[in-house]
């Protein structure tokens, strides 16, 4: 006999929350936020329209399915089992976050505040739960290419938008990159990190980056969310005689790997923005980025 499907929650502490933990009360909050001319009103608000979303969710899982409550900063202490159906409810960075932990489960992402959030990858309202959890094992889902990045004693991290690979705090990072099966091309460099992304990450961070190199880039187009490639770029290349700035941007096919070898005491990759789930990479250490071999199963 096969197990119920069991709805995972996934939710993230909300402004509100913090806000009223950090100063105790609801309204020694309030004055903190009305002495800086801002109203706890609007945060209170959105705090309401969450906690009616999460309820709504939950009032929609059907009543033989199992089913669990899980915040943002525990998922890196979460067991999700194969037969889970991933529910996030939230905004888009929280499906991001979420992604790099799971093995091919269904997500469905639900939008907490419509308007607000872009709603890239939490495309649900709070009602369409009900119509969507039943069929969700028999849903369009949409197989969005993540990155992963393997360092040479095995460590491994998955991201949905993108990894970043620096030194911790943002100073300078000295490392050797390089692109396999590029003719062993190789340069020393010093820069504010590397910065590998996917389609998806394309409406975040990695656009901002590609906007910004304007038009050097002109060759160098946006891939979408389901295309098996990514794009990589070189921050802030500093040139001196010992390093170069000729590498600084391209493009990551499916069976292509982009390289990097440290020459700093410590660097770090991480992804999506989860700075406190990162490789620890010392001098010497090599590290591979690429396509993963797991996508994010997004139900459209």
């Amino acid at each position: 006999m096969s197990l119920a499907p069991r709805v995972v929650l996934v939710h993230r502490t909300t402004e509100y929350e913090e806000l009223v933990a950090h100063h105790g009360t609801h309204g020694q909050a309030a004055f903190f936020l009305s002495s800086r001319g801002r109203d706890i009103a609007e945060v209170a608000e959105r705090h309401r329209r969450t906690r009616r979303a999460l309820a709504e969710v939950t009032s929609a899982i059907p009543l033989t399915w199992r089913q669990t409550l899980v915040e943002r900063g525990d998922l890196d202490r979460f067991l999700f089992a194969p037969e889970d159906v991933v529910v996030v409810v939230g905004q888009d960075g929280l499906v991001a976050n979420v992604a790099k932990y799971l093995a091919g489960q269904p997500v469905v992402g639900i939008d907490t505040d419509p308007g607000r959030n872009p709603g890239v990858l939490v495309r649900h309202r709070p009602g369409d739960a009900a119509a969507l959890l039943p069929a969700v094992r028999t849903s369009a889902v949409d197989e969005l290419t993540m990155v992963e990045a393997v360092a040479d004693d095995t460590q491994r991290i998955v991201a949905l938008n993108e990894i970043y690979l620096g030194a911790a705090g943002h100073q300078t990072a000295r490392y050797r990159l390089g692109l396999e099966g590029d003719g062993g091309v190789v340069e020393a460099q010093a820069s504010s990190g590397v910065l590998v992304g996917t389609g998806t990450g394309a409406t975040g961070w990695i656009r901002s980056v590609w906007q910004e190199r304007g038009a050097a880039l002109t060759a160098l187009s946006l891939p979408r969310p389901t295309d098996d490639r990514l794009l990589w770029f070189v921050r802030e290349a500093w040139p001196s005689p010992a390093t170069g700035t000729s590498l600084v941007a391209g493009e990551l096919a499916a069976s292509a790997r982009l390289t990097l070898t440290v020459e700093s005491e410590r660097l770090i990759a991480f992804g999506d923005g989860m700075e406190g789930d990162a490789l620890q990479l010392t001098w010497g250490q090599s590290v591979r980025v690429g396509v993963a071999g797991t996508s994010l199963r997004l139900v459209g």
